[in-house]
This record gives structure tokens, C-alpha cells and sequence, in this order.
């Protein structure tokens, strides 16, 4: 068991050494035992954004891409409309003839009989759309087999929609403080002791048990080990998709039908790069510039204010044209005055461009076998395109290293490295395909021990 000291952090390196000298191989006594009931209440249904996180939590879809397989579970009417941004459920959806509907499934009919016992009553969010009530499955089954992402979010949609209308869940919380002198430490322990609503949302809920050991208060105990972890401030972590999303919510930037579209045109335009989402440098150029000619753009404040404002045109608190007259008094100067200065904004954003597009296609990992940079070229006779030096064609290569890429898709560098080389991961991205992930330098490392195999045995061998 790993016991935690009494305190979060220690200021100095002479008092962590003072407690690992006192405390090593110490006896400790259980000097109290403490333990708490704490309830869960079932999680609220579905909007659009809570899926979307939920899908790239669990899964990892892209908020454009769960929208997509959303979209088509819609269509083939077997959930309700996915863009909306409510949390309810109204009663006129008719919940038992849904549950119903999923009671044919066979990994759902224990589920549903268990609820079809009980009255009917949904744990119901406070967000809510005029237009659409929260998403929830129609009860219908599929005519066909679903695809492997289809089918993760439609189960993930269904439990949802189960776990709403069941009973609170109920976690015991306990702590065991062991004492040796002036030190003291916990250990902490937690287990489930009524399943409620965490038994229709599995596997989707995070159910992490440790239960204390069986020792009564007043017993002692040896520590077998102790040492101290010299640790440094972090910085606050990177934006994902997902979690992007979700503060786009927060501060009302676009709607629910246009944020994962906006994440896409992040990456689709080279603003960001990666899942743990990395300024490019021409991002950070393009904001500065905005920053210093037209703050007015970047500021969340003044997109939330025009949200609002369309917001309340749809449920007619307002019109068209109070709302576009209000944007073109704060947007006509800023405009105006990005027009003056269009060669000096566009002489500054160029040359960010330019060296933005040949970073896109120059690895940081360099030659293996001369250190030279190494950049993506096509072959001016085939057309195909591999890894080769930055001096291909100029003369000034230094060797004749090169690695294949593949021929499909879009090709994008990523900064992860290979962990078996070293060298920079390559991701080959096509519509309609999982992303392929690849090192360049292991697929050319493969295809030359099988051509040498090939040679040797003069049997045909096939690279996959």
C-alpha cells in the first residue's frame, strides 16, 4: 500500500531528508480510522458538446468526426437529432417505448427490465434548446450491422439514456492515519457499495476501487520504504479537441453545430498541430498581428456577445437588424483601418507563411547518417513522395539517405518520436480512413532486411 504524508509538499530538501532519516524503516500506528457515504446522482442526457467530449474521452473521435457518425445514426433513425444543445428529456418522447425498443437487444434486456420496474423519472440537466429536445436513441434497432465507430456511439448514447433514470450510486470514502512520533501519513481507500446508476453506464463510468486492509485501530505496522520526490511547478496542460470544446462552451465561442467544424479549420489551416494541441508559429503571428491592428476580433467577449444576440433573434428577443447594426459599429472602424494598412499586414503574414510551409514538410530529426536536415520532396520522375534531404535537388545532399512515405492522403509531421529509433512519427491522413501513424526510418529498415531475405532466397516477399 502507498501511504501519503500528512503534508501536500515540503518547502525544503533539509526537512524531506530530516523525514525519510526518521521515518525509514519505521513502525507506524494506526492511531484513527475514518470513513464517509458519499451519492452520485446519474449523469444528465445528452447534448451535443457533452457527447462530443465523451466520445474523445472514451474513444478519441475528433468532435467533427462523432458529429458525422451522429449525423448518420440520425438518419438511419436511430437516435434523435444530434445538434442541439439541450439536457432534457420531455415525457412526450415516450420513455418506456424506447426502453422497450432497447430491451431487444440482448446486451441491454437485463438493463431495461430492471428500470420498467420503477417509475420513469430522468435526472434532467438545466441546459435546454427551444428547437430540440437532449439526444437520446429511438428505440429502433438497426436493419444492418453498424460499423465499429457507429456502434461505439450508439452504445454509448443508449447507456447514457439508461443511466439517467437510474437511482443515485453511493461510493464509501475512507481514510486509515498512521502515526509515528510527530509524522504523520493516510492511506486512502474507496470502494462502491450501491451500483445505482454506474451499473447501465459501464464501461463509460471510471470506477476505481482500493479498499483499505483489514487492520483494526491500535495495530502496528512496519513502513517498508520512504523517499522523498523532488518535483517542479507544471505548466497548465494543452489543449485537446475535447477539451477545447468544452471551453468554447464556456465561453460561448460558435454554436453547437459549428464548434468541431472551427477545431477542424484550426488544423485544417496549420493554426494547430497535434492532439495535445501546439500553436504554429503562424498562429502565434497571426494573433500578434490581429492583437496589434484589430483586438476587437480576438476578443471572446465580444464573439460571445454576438452569439447571445443571434441567440435571441431565434427565440425573438430581438431582430436581424438591431443585431448586424450593433456588429458594424464595433466592426467598421477595425475594418477600415485593416484596409490602410493591407501591405504592411500582408508583408508580415507572407513571410510567416512561407516559413510556415517549409517547416510543415522539415523533420527536427536529422539525417541518421550525416546529420543534414531532412525534408518531404517528390520524385520529379514518378511524382511519389519520400523523405530525402533539403539539397535534393540543388546538389548539396550529403548522402544518399531516404525513406519511403505513403502515397494517399494527406501527410502531416508529427512531433511525437518513434520509440524504438528516435525518429519523428509521420501521420498519412485520407477522408473516410482512420489516420495511419507510421516511422518512416523502421518501414525503410524493414523493406531493406526483407529485399537482403529476398535476394538471399530468391522468393518474393511482400512488405505490409
Amino acid at each position: 500500500y502507498l501511504l501519503e504524508y500528512e503534508k501536500e509538499k515540503v518547502e525544503t530538501f533539509a526537512e524531506a531528508d530530516r523525514i525519510v532519516h526518521d521515518c525509514t524503516k519505521s513502525i507506524l500506528e494506526i492511531t484513527k480510522i475514518e470513513s464517509s457515504e458519499t451519492r452520485q446522482n446519474p449523469p444528465v442526457p445528452f447534448d451535443l458538446s457533452t457527447l462530443q467530449s465523451e466520445a474523445y474521452r472514451h474513444f478519441g473521435y475528433t468532435p467533427s468526426r462523432t458529429l458525422s457518425i451522429a449525423e448518420h445514426l440520425y438518419l438511419d433513425a436511430l437516435i434523435s437529432y444530434p445538434r442541439t444543445s439541450s439536457q432534457k428529456l420531455p415525457p412526450d418522447i415516450g420513455y418506456e417505448i424506447i426502453l422497450q425498443g432497447l430491451c431487444r437487444r440482448n446486451d441491454y434486456s437485463s438493463l431495461v427490465k430492471k428500470l420498467l420496474k420503477s417509475s420513469l423519472r430522468p435526472n434532467q440537466g438545466w441546459k435546454d434548446d427551444p428547437a430540440h429536445p437532449a439526444i437520446y436513441p429511438t428505440g429502433e434497432l438497426p436493419n444492418k450491422a453498424l460499423g465499429y465507430q457507429e456502434e461505439k456511439i450508439f452504445d454509448l448514447i443508449s447507456r447514457r439514456f439508461m443511466s439517467t433514470f437510474a437511482g443515485p450510486s453511493t461510493r464509501l470514502s475512507s481514510r486509515m492515519i498512521l502515526e509515528n512520533g510527530s509524522y504523520r501519513f493516510f492511506l486512502h481507500g474507496s470502494r462502491i457499495v450501491e451500483l445505482g446508476w454506474t451499473e447501465y453506464y459501464r464501461p463509460y463510468v471510471r470506477d476505481e476501487e482500493q479498499e483499505l486492509p483489514s487492520l483494526e485501530q491500535g495495530r502496528k505496522v512496519p513502513m517498508d520504504s520512504i523517499r522523498s520526490l523532488e518535483r517542479y511547478s507544471q505548466p497548465l496542460p494543452r489543449y485537446n479537441p475535447g477539451s477545447l470544446l468544452r471551453r468554447m462552451e464556456d465561453e460561448n465561442l460558435g454554436t453547437k453545430a459549428t464548434r468541431a467544424d472551427i477545431i477542424e479549420i484550426l488544423y485544417r489551416r496549420g493554426y494547430v498541430k497535434d492532439q495535445r494541441m501546439q500553436a504554429t508559429p503562424l498562429a502565434i503571428k497571426v494573433i500578434g498581428l490581429l492583437d496589434k491592428y484589430c483586438r476587437l476580433i480576438i476578443e471572446p467577449g465580444f464573439t460571445g456577445r454576438l452569439e447571445d444576440l443571434m441567440d435571441q433573434i431565434q427565440v425573438g428577443k430581438t431582430s436581424r437588424r438591431r443585431v448586424l447594426l450593433e456588429a458594424l459599429d464595433h466592426l467598421r472602424p477595425v475594418m477600415l483601418d485593416l484596409v490602410d494598412r493591407e501591405e504592411e499586414f500582408g508583408e508580415s503574414l507572407g513571410e510567416t507563411v512561407t516559413a510556415q510551409r517549409v517547416m510543415e514538410v522539415t523533420f527536427e530529426t536529422p539525417c541518421p547518417e550525416c546529420g543534414s536536415k531532412l525534408k518531404i520532396v517528390r520524385s520529379r520522375k514518378t511524382g511519389k513522395r519520400f523523405i530525402g534531404h533539403a539539397g535534393v535537388w540543388d546538389g548539396t545532399k550529403k548522402c544518399g539517405f531516404s525513406a519511403p512515405l505513403p502515397q494517399f492522403g494527406s501527410i502531416s509531421i508529427l512531433s511525437k518520436r518513434c520509440p524504438e529509433c528516435g525518429f519523428q512519427m509521420v501521420q498519412a491522413k485520407s477522408p473516410g480512413r482512420r489516420p495511419l501513424v507510421s516511422c518512416p526510418r523502421c518501414y525503410a529498415e524493414k523493406v531493406r532486411i526483407l529485399k537482403v531475405a529476398n535476394t538471399e532466397s530468391n522468393v518474393p516477399t511482400r512488405v505490409e
